[in-house]
């Protein structure tokens, strides 16, 4: 570990940051609704000595601490859980039922707040100014809505913006790339109309829920057969639903929709093939009005600034040796974090934390992981079964979030 003043007394705080943690994971909240995740946040953050500004966006939380002349650094945590039902066992699992932190995102809030009591107590190690961005509803766009919501005018404009997020890796690692990081992504809502009736006389309907298996299998054929093989793309049907009884067929279903890509040509090749199998499809079986094809959200590619990145990758080299690793390729998860960078006009950089049980990882090194991805069997983002362990992630993503911002704080 390194010596740098920033992290003085971090070992300290470590009880307090598990404990915090905990209990972040066992209110989630979804997204738009982080009232007591907002709360936490704004508390911790005037108890630190930080000016706060809450209900930016809605729920959102923005934290500004100036120390002197220097640079503008943003850093950003996400709050908002997931509409699943957690099955982890955890003695601090969610007392809301059917709501989890099943992305990892009280992690980051945790890791954060590490940050920010950090930055608050060591003044001596760092100079500028330090906006501290608690954002809700990164899994339905949030970070739009709180540019939106003035925040070039109200607060100071950074010279880069810093973000990270837990992952299914082993705990202690860190790794990123520089250019395109994570995927963009696409989210539609598709009505599909037919004519209802009853199920012994389906002559005399046109049954969309025949129409909707169509499309969903054809849709397979889009990435295998219409994306080049060294392109990346995935098209995934997430939901389905039509229908009251099984003997009634429905006048309609409703599809949705979600679509990932890395560049902007195979991003319009992938939804301009959507649309057509779609219209083909329902006219092949005769629907009696055109599909209701309803763009939900779309999350650009994250973009980390080449320059930027190497400074953090160096800083974050220093701080972990031989614990740090590089990307070969973007990763088809997305996220809103770029938002801040593009309206900002500023660079930004976002990098991956492993938070998974080591033992999970017998037999596989660094290397297979990199090439390979997440093995299968292990729980990732987004599972039920999803389970970051505290120690040492929550030192990791503390540590990693200081050694980057320390690269343009340093006095």
């Amino acid at each position: 570990m390194t010596t740098s003043p920033l992290l003085t007394g971090l070992s300290e705080r470590l009880p307090a940051l598990r404990a915090l943690y905990e209990d972040l994971h066992a209110h989630p909240e979804l997204s738009f609704h982080e009232e007591r995740t907002a709360s936490v946040a704004a508390r911790r953050l005037r108890e630190q000595g930080w000016e706060v500004t809450e209900g930016v966006g809605g729920t959102g939380v923005v934290g500004v601490l100036a120390n002197g002349e220097g640079p503008v650094v943003l850093l950003r945590a996400d709050m908002d859980a997931l509409p699943v039902r957690e099955e982890t066992g955890l003695p601090y699992a969610s007392t809301n039922d059917g709501v989890m932190h099943a992305c990892g995102h009280d992690m980051h809030v945790t890791w954060l707040l590490g940050a920010t009591g950090q930055l608050a107590a060591r003044r001596e190690g760092w100079h500028g100014t330090v906006v501290a961005v608690f954002q809700p509803a990164e899994e339905v766009g949030g970070a739009p809505r709180m540019l939106a919501d003035r925040f070039a005018e109200r607060f100071p404009r950074p010279q880069v913006c810093l973000a990270q997020h837990v992952a299914a890796a082993p705990a202690g690692l860190v790794g990123t790339r520089a250019g395109a990081l994570m995927a963009g992504a696409d989210s539609l809502r598709v009505t599909l109309f037919g004519r209802g009736g009853h199920g012994s006389t389906p002559e005399a309907t046109v049954d969309p829920v025949v129409l909707a298996a169509a499309v969903v299998m054809r849709l397979q054929t889009v990435v295998s057969r219409e994306v080049a093989a060294g392109q990346q793309a995935v098209v995934t049907v997430g939901s389905i639903h039509g229908g009251t009884k099984d003997n009634i067929i429905p006048d309609t279903v409703e599809l949705e929709l979600n679509v990932r890509s890395t560049t902007p040509a195979v991003r319009e090749r992938v939804l301009t093939a959507i649309e057509r199998i779609i219209r083909a499809e329902a006219a092949a079986s005769g629907a009696p009005k055109e599909p209701e094809i309803v763009p939900v959200d779309s999350f650009p590619v994250t973009h980390n600034d080449p320059a930027a990145t190497e400074a953090v990758q160096t800083a974050q080299a220093a701080e972990f040796p031989g614990l740090t690793f590089e990307l070969t390729s973007p990763v088809p998860n997305s996220e809103d974090f770029g938002a801040f960078g593009t309206a900002l006009d500023a660079p930004s950089v976002f990098w991956f934390v492993g938070g998974a049980d080591h033992t999970l990882y017998e037999g596989v090194d660094l290397e297979a992981l990199i090439r390979d991805g997440i093995p299968p069997q292990i729980p990732s983002n987004h599972s039920p079964r999803f389970a970051p362990v505290p120690d040492p992630t929550i030192e990791t993503g503390v540590r990693a979030l200081l050694a980057a911002a320390a690269h343009w704080l340093a006095p």
